[in-house]
Order: structure tokens, then sequence, then C-alpha cells
């Protein structure tokens, strides 16, 4: 907000919090005015204002105060589970605050600043070899589980997931767009707990808005049309055949989680768009340069699709695009790839143009 004179001024939020916890969620809708076709408008929900910087620090705080509630997880009872880094970030923040131990399992294939991230808040990282891609990540926490009687917080199953969605993501973004028009909401899926929550409450009450889904273009497994083999609890029985590696992390495990079951299920989707990896890099850097906003590859790619369907929208059409986490998990994989750590020569012809200062 700006005052007459044109400087920005703040007030406060109104109100003061108990915890990091009460932080979580309402997250800005922002416009993006320097990409996209002028004829539709185009917005990001950044779940990078999240504590943690993450979507997952919704599923997060939920998992741990549902099973709170249910009496599943015991006061000092240690927390097990499998996730590639927004999941764990998030769960280590929540344990932290609460007291719970927490060990998270990773395949060694994910970016380094996520384990140090996790381990920063006081969490165990386990990892686990590339070679067995997500599906061994899952078994590992499995198997402590079961070892040590541990609570596993069943991300890719669990109820508290697409509840927490309905519940908060989806109730902002009805009010945030209330007044106006929403004709579409892109989005990639991980656990499936985003689509599955928002597209309840988006087919109950903005029946008009379009879901547009989204997946690797190379790890097409919803696109396959091959179902997921499942145990007796839902969760995967073994890897899925139409999995490859993909450079869009957080996006598409190695299974179809049970969560996005639902969304497959009910058709919350109205359309599924496959994306290449190095799209998504291209679109992120996109983001940071022309508008100053910072998201991962996921977030590019989520937003990649976006320029997709905005290009083919009719005039006027309003987009909403999820960007899940911030860029700053993403220093080590292909996205920073070209970013210099020293001065190039247009940096150095900078240096030498006044004659103080300069490094050798």
């Amino acid at each position: 907000m700006a005052t007459n004179d044109g400087i920005r001024t703040t007030s406060g939020r109104g109100k003061l919090f108990d915890s990091i916890l009460d932080t979580i969620g309402d997250t800005p809708a922002i416009r993006v005015n320097n990409l996209g076709p002028d004829h539709v408008t185009i917005y990001v929900k950044a779940e990078a204002f999240n504590p943690a910087a993450s979507v997952k620090d919704r599923l997060a705080v939920n998992i741990i105060e549902a099973a709170e509630r249910a009496g599943t997880l015991q006061p000092g009872q240690t927390v097990v589970e499998a996730t590639s880094g927004n999941t764990g970030i998030g769960l280590a923040m929540v344990c932290a605050q609460k007291g719970y131990p927490l060990v998270i399992t990773m395949a060694e294939s994910f970016s380094v600043e996520r384990r140090r991230l996790m381990r920063m808040f006081g969490a165990k990282v386990v990892l686990t070899p590339r070679a067995e891609k997500g599906f061994g990540m899952y078994r590992k926490a499995v198997e402590l589980a079961e070892r040590h009687g541990w609570f596993l917080a069943h991300q890719f199953e669990t109820e508290a997931n697409a509840a927490i969605h309905e519940a908060t993501t989806a109730r902002e973004i009805l009010g945030d767009f209330a007044d106006g028009r929403l004709d579409y909401f892109v989005t990639g899926y991980g656990t499936g707990g985003t689509v599955s929550g928002v597209g309840r409450v988006l087919r109950a009450e903005r029946p008009d808005t379009k879901i547009i889904l989204c997946e690797p273009a190379n790890a097409a497994l919803v696109a396959s049309g091959t179902p997921q083999r499942r145990t007796a609890d839902g969760s995967p029985a073994v890897s899925h055949p139409a999995f490859e590696p993909h450079p869009i992390q957080g996006w598409t495990p190695d299974f179809i989680p049970l969560t996005l079951q639902e969304t497959l299920d009910e058709k919350y989707y109205d359309e599924l768009v496959p994306i290449p990896g190095p799209e998504g890099i291209k679109w992120a850097r996109l983001l940071a340069r022309r508008e100053g906003i910072f998201t991962g590859i996921s977030g590019g790619s989520t937003f990649a699709v976006t320029q997709m369907i905005a290009e083919k929208a009719a005039p006027g059409s309003v987009l909403l695009c999820m960007l899940p986490d911030t860029g700053e998990r993403y220093l080590s994989t292909p996205l920073f790839e070209g970013i210099a750590e020293e001065m190039d020569e247009e940096e150095m012809v900078i240096s030498r143009s006044t004659p103080g200062y300069q490094m050798g």
C-alpha cells in the first residue's frame, strides 16, 4: 500500500502469533505483469510465503496435529517420513516446535541443501540409494517405523493431506477471487494433496473453473493409464513402470500416491499437460528475472504449463498457477547451472570503471 507521497507503508497483521505454526497459510496470489499473453491475466499463488518456504508446511502441520487429536502420535514419539525435501523440511519445522524427534528418509539424488535444512531444524536424514528411487526411500521409512515403533507420517496416503488443502488452500483461493473470474487453476502433483483438496472445493463451489494438472513429460504416470499396484492399505506395492528420472523435484515420485487417486477417480482435472524439465527451468529463471518471483523447478514447470493454457485461453480469462516453493531449494540443481559464483567479464568491466576497491 502506498500513501499520497508514493512511499509504501505497512501496518502489521493486526494480531500476534503464539508460534511459528500459526503463520502457515494465507499465502498471496500475485499478479504476473511482464510475462504471458496480453489477452489474459495470470496470478501465481506463492507458497514460498509459508514459514518454511513451501506448500508442504500445510501438510506437515496437519499430519502431526491430526495424529495428536487421534492419539496415534504420543508425546516424545519419533516421527519418520520419506520425502524429496519439502515435506521433510515442513515436518522438521513442526517437530522442532512441538518437541518430536524426526527421522527423514531421502534418496541421495535429491538436492543437498534440502538435507542441510532438515538437519538445521534438528532432524536426522537417512539417505537411500539413487537407483531405488522414491519407492526405496518410502520402503526404508516403513521399515524404520515397524522396527522402532515410530510414527510414520504417511504423506502419500493420509486423509490429513487433502483435508488441509480443502480447509485452507482452497478457501484462500475462493476468498481471493470471490469478486472476480477464475477460469483456470493450474497445478502439478507430488503427493496429490493440493489438487485433491482444492479439487473438492472448486468442483462444488466454482464448477466453471477448469483444473489443469501437470506432470513431467518423461514420467507421465497418469497419462500412461497404467494403474498403480497397491498394498492393502493403499501404499504403493511397486515402482510405476512409466516412471523415468526427471529434474522436477517434488513432482511425481515413481508411484501414483493414494492421495492423488481421488483426483483421478473423481475427475478433478479437466486437462492433463506434460512438460519437459528444461521448460520448467527456463520459466523459473524468467519468473525471477522478469517478475522478481523466485520459485523452484516445480513452480517453473507449473508456470510453463500456465503459459501454454494462457495462449489458447479466451480473451479476459484469469488463470491461477501454484508455485510450491522457493528457488533456494535448488541451488545444487540444473536450475542454477551457468549462474556463476565469481565475477564475469561484464562485472569485471564495471569493477574496473572506477579506481578503488577492485578484486585482483
